[in-house]
Parts: C-alpha cells; structure tokens; sequence
C-alpha cells in the first residue's frame, strides 16, 4: 500500500476519533440532563406521595375530633329531649339533632376517604422507594461516568490533536488539499477502498485502467465521480 495513503488512513481515524468527541460534547449532557431529571421526578414522586400521606393522616384526625364533638353534642340534644315541654321546642330540637347526625355522617364519610387514601398511599410507598433508590443508583452510576468521560474530552483531544500534527508532517501538502476538500464537501470517509472494481462510497465503477493503476499504488488516485481518494485492498478489492 502507498505510504501516503496509510498516512492519510490513519490521519482519517484520527479527525473520525476527533468528531467523536466534539459530538460528545452535545450528547453527553444531554444525557447527564435526562439521568438527573429521571432522579427528580422519581424524588418528586415519593416526596408527594409523602406529603398527601402525611396531610390525609392530619384530615383523618381533624375529622376524628370534629366527630366525637359533634358526637358530644348529640348526646347533649338527646339529654335535652327529656326535658322539653312543647311541641315547638320538641321541633327544634329534632331539627338540630337531625342537623348534627348529617353533619357527623359528612365527617364519617370524608375520614373513611381520608383513611382509604392512608391506606393506598402506604401501599404505595415501598414501591416509589424503591422506585427513587434504583433510579438514584444506577443514574448516579452513569452520571459519574459520563462525568469522567468529559472530564477526559479535553485531554484525549490534545492527545488527538498532536498525532494529527505529526502525521501531516508526513502527507504532502497536495495530497493533504484533495483530503481535506473531499472531508468537508463529502462527509464521511475521504479515503475509501476499491470494492468490486468500484469506489465503495458512490459505488461508480472504476475504468479497468483506473483499477489498475490504484492497484499498483504509484501514485494517489482519486474517483472520478465523487473525488475521493481510492486505494487497493486485496482482501476486498478484487471480491
């Protein structure tokens, strides 16, 4: 194989490795951001869960005691019916007593509510515990890694950066021009492999003189179709 081509071979895994890991740098907290609200909304879930468990238990006893009050007054208007000595006062009497077992009956209703929402949410609980602590964990986990690898961005791009100064030190600068044209306009692979007598970015058939004049590996050659630079591989090229 041409020296230049395994220069520019290498120097092509190099600005691959390089766009790797500027892209890094977008996903990367991307992905830390979704990790971190995963675990704020599993804490969210169980913080509310508490909270509506804490004030339903506060309800159940607000209406514990409202009940027994208005218990103590009912007995107090049923004291009284042994008492009364008119039709009218007989009349208002049951009315309030009326009053009060629908007032006690209200109260019984909203506690037996508050104690099935008790109940529920103690049931539910353990699960959103559960729920918060494998999230907390395991995206910690992967915080913590993708946390290092940002942290190791900075010095694996210098490190990359410096084996690309030292190889363009090998590749002419011609050679270096066609590279880096095809790189930008094209994308991908600039330096791609003969495959079935083709270039196997286009696919464009190569003219048998063209095929074998790359297979020589005199000179560098590029397709005549999209421009990037070919070479032979005999492990695929001639298959």
């Amino acid at each position: 194989m041409n020296n230049d081509i395994e220069l520019l071979l290498k120097l092509q895994v190099i600005d691959y490795d390089l766009g790797e890991l500027e892209r890094s740098k977008e996903y990367i907290p991307d992905m830390m951001a979704n990790l971190q609200r995963e675990i704020r909304e599993a804490q969210e879930k169980l913080d509310a869960a508490k909270q509506q468990l804490s004030e339903a238990k506060v309800s159940q006893k607000h209406f514990e005691i409202e009940i027994k009050a208005k218990e103590g007054d009912l007995a107090r208007y049923q004291q009284q019916m042994m008492t009364i000595k008119t039709n009218k006062e007989y009349d208002a009497l049951v009315a309030q007593i009326d009053a009060v077992k629908n007032e006690i009956g209200y109260r019984e209703k909203m506690m037996l509510e508050a104690m099935e929402r008790i109940d529920a949410l103690e049931k539910l609980l353990p699960e959103l515990t559960q729920r918060f602590t494998q999230v907390n964990e395991n995206n910690s986990r992967q915080l913590a890694v993708l946390q290092e690898k940002i942290n190791s961005i900075g010095d694996t791009v210098t490190g990359k950066q410096s084996e690309r100064v030292h190889l363009l030190e090998g590749i002419p600068r011609r050679i270096m021009s066609v590279y880096e044209r095809v790189r930008k306009g094209k994308g991908g692979s600039a330096v791609v492999p003969v495959k079935k007598r083709s270039c196997s970015a286009c696919h464009k058939a190569l003219t048998p003189k063209l095929a074998q004049e790359i297979r020589r590996s005199d000179t560098i050659l590029t397709c005549e179709n999209c421009g990037r630079l070919l070479y032979w591989d005999d492990d695929i090229s001639d298959t």
